[in-house]
């Protein structure tokens, strides 16, 4: 019999790489003299799994975007692990947003991740199984170049490769 080989192509976010940056983000935003006086903050909901960011204007906004970017970069966390939402208005004229901490692969995102693989037309199956997608095949080396052409497109979401497997 022969031996097939898989992985799986997951999107996982570690939670406490992203609290430990706001931490170090918050840090420098108290120390910053553009934000003295300031009341912007950034605090993370495990449970709903969401970053809010709250600032006086648009201008502290994206400063604080660029600070929590800058963070999350330093801890090896993708920036496409946070899906932002539209800027609210707060209370007293301050400047709220809400950002989706993107863990698991949509059903959307599976679908496109699998025609991709089906695109370079090698002997392998892709399945979408929950929130990651199994690649199967009896060559290493056609799973090692989907890696590489996964890694090489600018998908939407970070993705992961897990569960190396030979049958």
């Amino acid at each position: 019999m022969a031996k097939e080989f898989s992985f799986d192509i997951v999107s996982e976010v570690n939670l406490q790489e992203i609290d430990n940056a706001i931490n170090q983000a918050m840090k420098e935003i108290n120390t910053r003299f553009d934000f003295k006086g300031s009341k912007s903050n950034i605090s993370l909901n495990r449970t709903e799994k969401k970053v809010q960011l709250i600032a006086d204007d648009e201008l502290k906004m994206k400063n604080l975007k660029d600070v929590l970017s800058t963070r999350l970069a330093k801890r090896s966390v993708s920036m496409k692990a946070l899906e932002y939402g539209v800027e609210e208005k707060a209370f007293d004229g301050m400047v709220r947003v809400d950002a989706k901490i993107v863990n698991g692969i949509s059903q959307e995102h599976s679908k496109d991740v699998v025609r991709r693989i089906k695109d370079l037309k090698l002997k392998i199956q892709p399945s979408i199984q929950g929130e990651s997608v199994r690649v199967t095949g009896k060559n290493k080396d056609d799973l090692q170049f989907v890696m590489q052409q996964l890694k090489s497109f600018n998908l939407p979401i970070p993705i992961q490769f897990t569960n190396f497997r030979d049958h």
